[in-house]
This record gives structure tokens, C-alpha cells and sequence, in this order.
């Protein structure tokens, strides 16, 4: 690990993005991680990165080492929608894991990646790799996933600015009255479950979801949703939040045994757009719903 220190020479300048201008190797969002993991301090204390620097600022950054990654790459079943020199668009099955973690240390979107090909982002550190954005275990539908630093950068700041069109797909239960609406409402950690997210004022951030009928059944509704932020859980919170859950959603339907044929939330990732790192081709993917979602659909017919 080296240790850098710099004295500010400026004013109001957000610590994030002057220390990337300290030196060029530095990205914005890798400065960033080493903000929220404590490597960097001014005057002696962790700030955050939204700290705007003050003339004689002693900023200290220490520049973790790089290190090798240690997932171990699986020849996996990739649904690969698109593939060039910086992105990868993924169409990720129900049941599969985004990237390792405590219980599910293989098998994952990353391990798959990983034996696809050998050159993925680096900034999300070794069990992350060339992941931009993520959708819940059973959540299936479209990734996208950054194959170099340039291209990471690009889509996570495509993310903050809100460029990117995300639209899911989603059975819910009960019959929504309007054909379409806005849910604006703050999304935070439930203080009675931590594994769980909730609408609250309470250590929140803002949650904007956008959702139109697709079709109405008489006990049942099939909705797109579409994402004007990103929050963790968002459409599943926010459904649950306006009274009509998803079904088979584990977290957050109801605790009744799940009579679908299906495991996990009817969600789908349907539609994913943003602009190509390099080009700034506006590019549009589009999955359709699987057929376990169909599955569902045919079984409201019925109810």
C-alpha cells in the first residue's frame, strides 16, 4: 500500500474528484472506493465524498495494493445478448447470483464471466469484477457488465445521472385500479429486518419507480416498472409499499405458501438502454419474459 499526502491549494471542490485530478492513473469511482473503505482522510479524519476540500487541507490516501484475483472461473451457461471491447449485456437466468458472497461462493454471473473472457473491470475489486449494477438472485433479465476501467466509469456515471432506461416486467398481486403511476418515496434499511428494505424519512435515499398495467386479471395485475433510481429491492419495496406485492416474493408478499410454478418474485429485467463508453451510441436490449414468467401468467388466466 502506498501512502500519498497533497495539501489543497483550492476551494470547494469535491474531494472525490480532486483527488482524481492529483493524478491521472486515479479514476473518479476508484477514488471513491477508497473513500468508503477508509483510505482516505483529511486532517487526520474519514469524510465522505461529497466533502468539499478548504484552502491547506492535508489530505493522506492510502493506495491499497492491487490485487489478483482469487474467483475461480466456471464454464457457465451465459445467455450473452451482446459482447464488444467494453461491454457485455447479459440476459441472467432465475436462481443465478450476481457475484460470490458468503454462501454462494461459485456458481455466480462473476464465475461464469470469469471463464467467458479474461478482461473485466477492475474497480469493483477481486469478487466483483466488470459488475456494473446488479438484480436479485430470483430476478432474471438484463445486466450490463464493463469489460475495462473506461467503460465501468462511464456506465456507473450513466447510473448517478439517471441515462440509463431500465424497464422490468412484474406479476403483482390484487387488481391496480389506474393504468399507470409514479411512486416517489424514499427507500432506507427496515430497522426490523436488515435483510429487507422499506419506504421510510429514516437514513433513506430517494426511490423514483415508474409503472404502466399491462394487463389486469381478476386477481392480479401484470405491470412494467419502470427504474429512475436504483435502489436495492426498489420495485419490490415500492410495490409492496402501494399495496400490491409480487408474487412469490419471498421478502416481501405474503408469508402463504407459494402456489406458482415458479421459485422467487415474478420480476423481470425486460429492457436495458444506455450509451456506448466509447461511442456514445445510444444502445436498447430487450429480453423477453422466460418462460417460468409465461408460466405465471397463464396460471392467473385461470384463478
Amino acid at each position: 500500500m502506498n501512502t500519498h499526502t497533497f495539501i489543497s491549494e483550492e476551494e470547494a471542490i469535491r474531494i472525490d474528484k480532486w483527488i482524481a485530478e492529483q493524478n491521472p492513473n486515479w479514476s473518479r469511482s476508484h477514488v471513491q472506493y477508497w473513500i468508503q473503505d477508509g483510505h482516505v482522510k483529511v486532517n487526520g479524519k474519514r469524510i465522505k465524498s461529497n466533502y468539499k476540500v478548504k484552502v491547506d487541507d492535508e489530505v493522506v490516501i492510502e493506495e491499497p495494493d492491487v490485487e489478483e484475483l482469487e474467483v475461480e472461473a466456471e464454464d457457465l451457461d451465459l445467455d450473452i445478448i451482446f459482447e464488444d471491447s467494453d461491454v457485455i449485456v447479459v440476459n441472467k437466468r432465475r436462481g443465478m447470483v450476481v457475484h460470490p458472497a458468503p454462501g454462494h461462493p461459485s456458481g455466480t454471473l462473476v464465475n461464469g464471466l470469469m471463464a467467458h473472457c479474461d478482461d473485466l473491470s477492475g474497480i469493483n475489486g477481486i469478487v466483483r469484477p466488470g459488475i456494473v449494477h446488479r438484480i436479485d438472485k430470483d430476478t432474471s433479465g438484463l445486466l450490463m457488465v464493463a469489460k475495462n476501467d473506461l467503460a465501468h466509469v462511464s456506465l456507473v456515471d450513466q447510473l448517478k445521472n439517471k441515462t440509463t432506461k431500465r424497464r422490468y416486467e412484474a406479476l403483482v398481486i390484487g387488481v391496480i385500479p389506474h393504468d399507470k403511476g409514479t411512486i416517489d418515496a424514499p427507500i432506507g434499511r427496515d430497522p426490523e429486518d436488515r435483510q429487507k428494505m422499506t419506504v421510510t424519512e429514516h437514513h433513506s435515499r430517494d426511490a423514483v419507480t415508474h409503472f404502466q398495467v399491462v394487463e389486469r386479471f381478476d386477481n392480479h395485475t401484470h405491470v412494467a416498472c419502470e427504474l429512475e433510481t436504483g435502489r436495492t429491492h426498489q420495485i419490490r419495496a415500492h410495490m409492496k409499499y402501494i399495496g400490491f406485492p409480487i408474487v412469490g416474493d419471498p421478502k416481501y408478499g405474503p408469508r402463504k405458501k407459494n402456489k406458482f410454478p415458479i421459485v422467487g418474485q415474478v420480476l423481470h429485467a425486460e429492457l436495458l438502454g444506455f450509451f456506448h463508453p466509447r461511442t456514445n451510441e445510444e444502445m436498447i436490449f430487450r429480453a423477453p419474459v422466460p418462460e417460468d414468467f409465461k408460466a405465471c401468467l397463464k396460471e392467473v388466466k385461470k384463478i
